[in-house]
C-alpha cells in the first residue's frame, strides 16, 4: 500500500432513526456508496441486510475491509464475507470491559468472533486493553478511532466568541454556563446531574453559572418536570436538538463542559468541547476519560453516581480557583493527538499489518455462529 490507499465508504443507510441529523452531501474525493436510501438499516428484514452488504463487497472487491463493531447485523455480514473469500479485517472499536456488564458467555461469543480480525483501530489505551483481551494481537491495534474535526470546532467556536454580545442576545444564552450536550436517556444520567447542579446553586446562589442542556430524547418531560421539582426552572435551560453546524456556538460561548454518563464508549462530545477550547468536566465511566482528561490540566473526573462529587468538580471551576483559560487550552493541546488525520494514518498502518499477517479462517462453528447472530 505504500503509504496510500483507495478509500471506499460504505454507509448503512442514509436515514437514522435515533439523530435528526440534516443529511449531508458527500464532498469527499473517495466515493460513498448507501446500502438503504429509504430507511434506517435497523428496521430492516436481516434478508435485505445480506443481500445488499455481500452485493457492494463483491462489487467493490475490497483488499481490505474496516468494519466498526463485531455484533451489528450488517457488520457480522461483513466479517463473514471476508471469511469466505479470505480478505482480511480490520476492527474499529470503542468498547471497553467496562462500559456495560459482561456476561461470561457473551464475552465468549464475543472472542470467538474478534478472534477473526486481522487487526484492530480502537478509541485509547482502555479499548486496547478490551480488544487484546477478547482475542486480537496487542501489536496489531492502534488507537485514534474516536475523532472529530478539532480544526472546524476550535476555528467557528472562536468565531462566535468575536461575536459573543450579539450571539448571547440572539440566542437568549446565560453570561456564564456550564455545557451538556446528549440525548435525553437513562444512561446520559441527566437526573443526576439535575440533583448535583442543584446543590451546586443551593451553595453559590447569585454568583452560580447557569446550566445549558442541548439535546432531545424520551426523557424530555421527566427532566423538565424534575428541575421545577428542584426549584431551579430560572437556572436551567433546555434548548433543544441542535445541528451541526450549530454546535460550536454553544461550545464557543460556555465556560465548562459537562458530560456524566454513567456508561459512554467514549464519548465524541468531548472531543468537541476540547477542540472548542472548554475544559471538561467528565464522567470516569466515559471511554474517552482515561486518555483525554488531565485532572487539574483541563478539568476532572468524577464518579457519576456520586451527586456530592459532581457538585465539587461544578464549584472547583466555578469559584476562581482554577485557570479557566489555562485548562482551555490545555484541553486543545490534548485533543490535537485526537485528530482526523492521526485516524486516517494509524487506519492505515492497521490495514497495513492486515494484510502482512495470516488471515484468520472461520471454521465451521464459527460459521454457524455468525449465521445465529445476523438473525438474532
Amino acid at each position: 500500500m505504500a503509504g496510500k490507499c483507495e478509500l471506499t465508504a460504505i454507509e448503512f443507510s442514509s436515514i437514522d432513526n435515533t439523530y435528526a441529523w440534516d443529511k449531508v452531501i458527500n464532498e469527499n474525493d473517495y466515493p460513498v456508496k448507501t446500502l438503504f436510501m429509504d430507511a434506517d438499516i435497523e428496521t430492516k428484514p436481516f434478508k435485505d441486510i445480506v443481500r445488499e452488504v455481500k452485493n457492494i463487497l463483491n462489487m467493490t472487491k475490497p483488499q481490505v475491509v474496516a468494519i466498526p463493531g463485531w455484533s451489528s447485523p450488517a457488520a457480522i455480514v461483513a466479517l463473514s464475507w471476508c471469511c469466505e473469500t479470505g480478505t482480511p479485517v480490520v476492527l474499529m472499536s470503542a468498547s471497553t470491559a467496562h462500559d456495560e456488564p459482561r456476561i461470561l458467555w457473551k464475552e465468549w461469543i464475543k472472542s470467538r468472533v474478534v478472534s477473526l480480525f486481522s487487526a484492530a483501530i480502537v478509541g485509547g489505551g482502555p479499548h486496547a486493553e478490551y480488544v487484546s483481551a477478547l482475542g486480537v494481537k496487542r501489536d496489531r491495534i492502534f488507537t485514534g478511532y474516536d475523532v472529530v474535526d478539532n480544526a472546524y470546532f476550535s476555528t467557528q467556536s472562536d468565531v462566535a466568541r468575536r461575536d459573543e454580545h450579539k450571539l448571547r442576545l440572539q440566542l437568549d444564552l446565560p453570561n456564564r454556563y456550564f455545557l451538556a450536550s446528549n440525548r435525553f436517556i437513562e444512561k446520559k444520567n441527566l437526573q443526576r446531574l439535575l440533583d448535583a447542579y442543584a446543590s451546586y446553586v443551593s451553595q453559590l446562589g447569585a454568583n452560580a453559572w447557569d446550566l445549558v442542556l442541548l439535546g432531545d430524547g424520551p426523557l424530555k418531560s421527566m427532566l423538565i418536570d424534575w428541575v421545577a421539582c428542584l426549584d431551579i426552572t430560572h437556572k436551567v435551560r433546555f434548548l433543544g436538538f441542535k445541528q451541526y453546524a450549530e454546535l460550536p456556538v454553544y461550545y464557543g460561548l460556555a465556560n465548562v463542559f459537562i458530560q456524566a454518563s454513567t456508561t459512554e464508549q467514549w464519548g465524541l462530545v468531548v472531543n468537541e468541547a476540547m477542540a472548542s477550547g472548554l475544559p471538561v468536566l467528565v464522567s470516569e465511566r466515559c471511554g474517552c476519560a482515561h486518555d483525554l482528561i488531565k485532572n487539574g490540566v483541563n478539568g476532572f473526573t468524577f464518579d457519576p453516581y456520586d451527586v456530592d462529587a459532581i457538585t465539587l468538580c461544578m464549584l472547583k471551576v466555578s469559584e476562581n480557583s482554577c485557570e479557566l483559560a489555562a485548562m482551555g487550552q490545555a484541553s486543545q493541546n490534548i485533543i490535537r493527538d485526537w485528530s482526523p488525520n492521526i485516524f486516517a494514518g494509524n487506519m492505515l498502518k492497521a490495514a497495513e499489518v492486515a494484510l502482512t499477517v495470516p488471515c484468520p479462517k472461520a471454521g465451521w462453528f464459527d460459521r454457524i455462529l455468525m449465521s445465529l447472530l445476523v438473525r438474532r
